[in-house]
């Protein structure tokens, strides 16, 4: 290395050119500089190696056993200095590699699962993991590298990481497809008297958004199931004559529920990617937050 401070770099990309083209001439149109600086870049060049590098002879210059020598190894070294220091790009259709996703069991089928024909599709030599939410340890994940993005709601995402909205949520009542009780929207005293389900992620609580929005009122309703994920209370609702109020993104497109609008509004949220600052120009990066985002909004 304090061999290369001596002579400055920038010599090295005149004398590749030399090397291929072997006329001053010429190089001088291709790097686009005058004669007389080429002139003078290939005068230090030959005091700094010591050889004549080029010879004047007929149409083009000859090489010296030296630059011969230099010709091949310069041009690889060149070569590699540009491709490391280049704006990076992405080829899904060659990519390798695996995204890791933390997400609930909500994020994956609301946005995950929409967006996963489009990227297998297009990058099918890649993996994606999908990983256990933990909100209280998201942003020492991203920062390790232990994830490279997580879906939250906007009102939980932590603090210091980048954050992309999704789309807005609602909340609607769900039953299965024959519910008796479910073949029109309930009243409030109705609604009050079905048997509930509640997705509680900490597991065994038995309130959520409806009831607090109830609470308000000074009402209660009867919640019977408190189920660990959204899975898990969408396949006893579709089995029994338990409801649910769940996320409508959920549960479009499945016959096996009847969904109706509820007698009481509960607040929803917006939806969000989040990701560390480290990774936000990464373009394999940027490119799977696109096609999530593309998923769920276009």
């Amino acid at each position: 290395m304090d061999y290369l401070r001596q002579l400055d770099l920038n010599l090295l990309v005149t004398l590749d050119a030399l090397l291929s083209e072997r006329s001053v001439t010429r190089v001088a149109r291709r790097l686009g500089l005058s004669q007389p600086s080429v002139s003078v870049q290939l005068a230090k060049l030959r005091a700094f190696f010591d050889d004549p590098l080029l010879l004047a002879g007929g149409r083009e210059m000859r090489l010296t056993a030296r630059a011969e020598g230099l010709r091949e190894p310069l041009h690889a070294a060149l070569a590699g200095v540009a491709g490391a220091i280049s704006p990076s790009s992405f080829s899904p259709a060659t990519a390798s590699g695996v995204w890791r996703i933390a997400c609930s069991d909500y994020g994956e089928l609301a946005v995950v699962v929409p967006a996963l024909a489009t990227i297998r599709a297009a990058a099918p030599g890649t993996r994606l993991a999908v990983v256990e939410q933990r909100p209280v340890d998201t942003l020492r994940r991203a920062e390790s590298g232990e994830i490279d993005l997580a879906l939250h709601t906007t009102d939980d995402a932590p603090p210091g990481l980048r954050r992309r909205p999704l789309f807005a949520e609602r909340y609607v009542l769900v039953g299965r497809c024959d519910h008796p009780r479910l073949r029109r929207r309930p009243t409030l005293v109705q609604f009050r008297a079905l048997d509930h389900v509640v997705v509680s992620p900490a597991g065994g609580g038995f309130v959520g958004p409806t009831d607090r929005v109830l609470a308000g009122l000074g009402l209660e309703r009867r919640v019977v199931l408190s189920a660990p994920r959204f899975l898990s209370a969408l396949a006893a609702v579709a089995r029994t004559d338990l409801v649910a109020m769940v996320p409508s993104r959920i549960v479009t497109g499945r016959d096996d529920l009847r969904v109706v609008e509820a007698p009481v509004e509960v607040p929803g949220y917006t939806m969000a990617m989040v990701w560390h600052e480290r990774l936000h120009r990464d373009p394999a990066q940027r490119w799977l937050r696109d096609r999530l985002a593309e998923a769920v909004t276009g």
